[in-house]
């Protein structure tokens, strides 16, 4: 499902003007420093889903990662520079927020991340041994469902989904829709109401 024509985080294209800012981030014990700006998700702070995210995925060294819906890049930045030897994709469809990840690259200097723009899986054509999703559950159900779907087409074997969402406010939906979809799931961890489920591709 393309999104066009509305300007959410979660829309190719934004409207408003960008006004930069600088946010600062402790992640895995690591500081950070990200561009940030308006039209991107969670342009104040890293949100508290995203930060039990990074701070308890499931990698190993060598692994190519797929950071999808990437943002201003706080995830795949931080994985590539806990795992230097990892290999690292951030994909999102929102254009503002590729060209912040960009910057946010360079600013952290890392050399194993790459970017890329995609409406859903559209660019992507290589498989990963992980991929991490914040899914963007204001797109709707239907969006969350179909990454979920499309993932599967892009890991390898015995690769993992991983995605956190609120677990009352649609993620035990989006736990059910993975266990459908690779016969099964688990949590790793829980927060805040926030939980993060991986399914493994076997």
């Amino acid at each position: 499902m393309a999104l066009h024509n509305m300007t959410y985080y979660f829309s190719k294209f934004q409207e408003s003007e960008i006004k930069l800012r600088k946010i600062k981030a402790n992640l895995r014990g690591i500081g950070f420093e990200f561009y940030s700006g308006s039209g991107v998700f969670s342009k104040d702070k890293i949100d508290k889903g995203t930060e039990l995210l990074i701070n308890s995925c499931i990698l190993t060294h060598g692994w190519k990662v797929l950071d999808f819906g990437c943002g201003y890049g706080a995830i795949g930045i931080s994985i590539a520079k806990f795992f230097p030897d990892t290999n690292v994709l951030m994909a999102d469809i929102n254009k503002r927020a590729v060209k912040l990840a960009k910057m946010n690259v360079k600013m952290n200097n890392i050399g194993n991340a790459h970017l890329t723009s995609s409406d859903l899986f559209q660019t992507i054509n290589q498989r990963f041994n992980t991929i991490i999703v914040n899914p963007p559950q204001k797109a709707g159900k239907d969006v969350c469902f179909k990454i979920i779907e499309e993932a599967k087409n892009h890991l390898e074997p015995n690769g993992l989904l991983q995605l956190v969402a609120r677990h009352n406010k649609g993620g035990k939906t989006l736990e059910l829709k993975m266990k459908e979809v690779y016969g099964n799931v688990k949590e790793i961890a829980k927060k805040a109401g926030y939980r993060v489920y991986v399914s493994e591709l076997t």
